[in-house]
């Protein structure tokens, strides 16, 4: 079993906040001609192709069996469900508002922790969050109100990765890390092969086996190799904290993201929208800040 060490856990879920937007906006790019299908089927697909060699050169044990298949099965679905669901958003909204929308989820995540999995998460770190929850509240009303429904699929985002990340917490440390991506990419591409075989037959538009012209292949590559460190980066993480102290670093995505939609597509969240981020990260920063205090008092102490 893997001692929990939150400092390392914390540096892992950094990198995964800097490489999952950067994702999203080639998606983002490539959505406009790229079907959903083909974009998450490579997404997976990548994933399957680097990290299968891996496990086979370096040894590693990758049979499951028992609880730990089952779980790794549902996490698959979640995974392939949250980022289908994350493309689709990016089509319709602007890339830091998509992935402020879904900051709901360390709020769902600390819920999930302190009643599922029994972490001591204290009064002060809910409220924070709540507060979180309100700006994303802020950032979804100019959206929706534009947009309409679609401005919702950032909260089915949040719900679907809260439970990713609670399926993966619960397996994390009986399972290696790569083993774990490696298996996943090879069942998400052998569950997404026949539904986009049957999309090409029945010619739905989202499932048509249409891919990039010119050199936009690069990019679709790209999107796998980013999700598959970005998504193995987090999965490292949670080997080493626990969800709840993890959850509200995802916050940084946020800024991260501001700043990748300005420099490639000269969007800027607007005045009701900025100010609920501003919200959000604040909310984050003193979560962050209370879990540091809470890991320097005494271990009888019930943290806040």
């Amino acid at each position: 079993m893997t001692q929990d060490r939150p400092v390392f856990g914390i540096v892992l879920m950094l990198g995964f906040c800097v490489l999952a937007p950067l994702g999203d906006a080639l998606a983002k790019l490539l959505g406009e001609t790229t079907p959903l299908g083909v974009l998450v089927l490579v997404r997976f697909a990548v994933q399957a192709t680097i990290l299968i060699p891996l496990v086979a050169l370096t040894g590693r044990t990758w049979r499951m069996r028992g609880r730990v298949l089952r779980l790794t099965v549902l996490r698959t679905l979640l995974h392939i469900v949250g980022i289908a669901a994350m493309f689709s958003a990016l089509q319709y909204l602007p890339l830091a508002d998509a992935v402020a929308i879904a900051f709901v989820m360390p709020f769902i995540m600390l819920l999930l922790g302190k009643y599922v999995l029994g972490e001591e998460v204290g009064h002060r770190r809910l409220i924070a969050c709540i507060v979180g929850f309100a700006g994303t509240l802020l950032v979804i009303q100019p959206s929706f109100a534009e947009v309409g429904a679609p401005a919702l699929l950032p909260l089915i985002v949040a719900v679907v990765f809260a439970l990713f990340m609670l399926v993966t917490r619960q397996i994390a440390k009986e399972t290696d890390p790569i083993a774990l991506q490696a298996v996943s990419g090879l069942l998400a591409t052998a569950v997404l092969a026949p539904v986009l075989a049957i999309g090409a037959l029945t010619g739905l538009p989202d499932l048509a086996l249409t891919l990039p012209h010119d050199n936009a292949h690069w990019l679709l590559l790209a999107i796998g190799v980013l999700g598959t460190v970005a998504h193995l980066l987090m999965t490292w993480a949670l080997r080493f904290a626990p969800s709840a102290t993890l959850a509200p670093m995802q916050y940084l995505e946020i800024p991260v993201a501001t700043l990748i939609g300005w420099l490639i597509f000269h969007d800027l969240p607007n005045g009701p929208a900025a100010l609920g981020i501003a919200i959000t990260i604040a909310a984050g920063l003193y979560v962050i800040l209370r879990e540091r205090a809470s890991a320097r008092s005494a271990p009888t102490q019930t943290p806040a």
